[in-house]
């Protein structure tokens, strides 16, 4: 059961106080939620089967519950009911600084956070959560894939792991006029505050371009803005809490100063986890603003009558991304655009709240280390995909499409995954 050792390390610190910053890390995540969690596993299996990374591979290793071990033995250590004398007999061991860097390979190159382990588990156990949890405990160690890293000193320093903030209103500017929409920036009040994913502003403009359409044509009162745009939050993966609270504060703030009611998310997984979950945490009480999924708001456009769309006529099935479906509760919404769209969905044998993962998410995708289990992993939903035969292929996370676009390359599989918002900027009715 022990992983292979692959990991990077950040900071040139003692080895014992890199340790020290680690099991520190996990003892702050204890709480009662996390002590039912961790004392009620049974270590049934069942999560195994319902992991993607096992799925693809058969390896032991990938079962989920595993994954959680250095936070388990650290929990029964410092914090458990029989903690002082788990010291005193030397059971469970401590987690060593070396088992710390084995498990990283687990913790962030085999695991999307997808939530589908938790949805079977007999327990009740959020393993995804506890997963995420380990996560901040080896950000504090120094401990998290370098590519991740670099992506976290970048968005530290402009806001965005791909953009400084002081280039939105030209790259914007270039984006309106290549498609010719408009997208306003900076406006000092709107109603809506819309946000963008990393890959809206480089090598999928058309994504925002087409969002700027629907609410152009909508008449929403809406602004980008360089206080705070990029919602894909890389904090919230790698682990880091206070860079998540500074990108979750800046969404919110930036919302507030111009006096929007609605924080409008991306077609962005975690962003909607981070923004709509958790951005409540670091204000201690309930936002004063709505904070809802593209794909939320384009069903709510549809069923007010507030855009009208050409019927397609075609098959089509969708790919639930995890943190907008499973983890996030928005299954209806997806399919409502759909029907709207005159498509005739055909689920794949897995879908909602049980669709697989990309196999991308909570920066997978990202780390290039994990690219030869990834693709792997790909093979699942590709063999869904085609045992649908539907026309079309659909989803409604730009991360997930970038995931499943490098999937297909590698496999020269010719099938496109569509962006549901491209499609109803398309088939817009006059």
């Amino acid at each position: 059961m022990s992983p292979q050792a692959l990991f990077d390390q950040q900071g040139d610190r003692s080895e014992a106080d890199r340790l020290g910053a680690a099991l520190r890390g996990f003892v702050r995540e204890f709480s009662v939620t996390t002590a039912l969690h961790v004392e009620s596993c049974v270590r049934c299996g069942l999560c195994a089967e319902a992991c993607h990374f096992y799925t693809a591979t058969g390896d032991p290793k990938y079962t989920p519950a595993h994954k959680l071990e250095p936070l388990r033995r650290a929990y029964f250590r410092e914090a458990g009911p029989f903690a002082p004398l788990a010291r005193l007999i030397g059971w469970p061991r401590a987690p060593t600084l070396d088992e710390l860097r084995q498990w990283q390979s687990l913790i962030y190159d085999s695991c999307t956070m997808c939530g589908r382990c938790t949805l079977v588990c007999p327990m009740g156990i959020d393993i995804a959560e506890l997963v995420k949890e380990s996560r901040h405990a080896m950000f504090d160690a120094g401990l998290i894939p370098e590519r991740l890293a670099l992506m976290d000193r970048t968005a530290e320093q402009w806001g965005s792991p791909a953009t400084p903030a002081e280039d939105l209103p030209d790259i914007l500017h270039d984006i309106a006029e290549e498609f010719g929409v408009e997208i306003p920036c900076d406006r000092p009040h709107a109603e809506v505050l819309m946000t963008a994913a990393p890959a809206e502003l480089g090598e999928h403009t058309k994504a925002l371009a087409a969002a700027a359409k629907i609410l152009n044509r909508a008449g929403v009162d809406w602004t980008l803005h360089r206080g705070g745009f990029d919602a894909s939050n890389v904090g919230f993966n790698n682990g880091d809490l206070r860079l998540q609270e500074k990108l979750t504060r800046a969404l919110v703030d930036t919302a507030l100063q111009i006096g929007a009611t609605t924080l409008l998310l991306p077609e962005c997984g975690h962003a909607y986890g981070a923004a709509r979950w958790e951005a409540a945490r670091w204000y201690g009480q309930a936002l004063p603003l709505r904070v809802v999924h593209m794909t939320e708001y384009l069903a709510e456009l549809v069923e007010a009558g507030r855009i009208r769309l050409q019927p397609i006529g075609e098959t089509a099935t969708f790919h639930d991304p995890c943190q907008i479906v499973r983890r996030g509760g928005l299954e209806r919404a997806a399919r409502t655009v759909i029907a709207a769209l005159g498509l005739e969905l055909i689920e794949m044998k897995d879908h909602g709240v049980e669709a697989y993962c990309c196999g991308g998410g909570g920066g997978v995708v990202s780390n290039v280390r994990a690219t030869a289990l990834r693709h792997k992993v790909f093979e699942i939903k590709k063999r869904q995909v085609e045992e649908t035969g539907a026309r079309r292929f659909v989803t409604s996370c730009g991360q997930c499409r970038i995931t499943l676009e490098m999937g297909a390359q590698h496999v020269n599989w010719d099938r496109a995954t569509e962006s549901l918002v491209e499609l109803v900027a398309d088939r817009l009715a006059d």
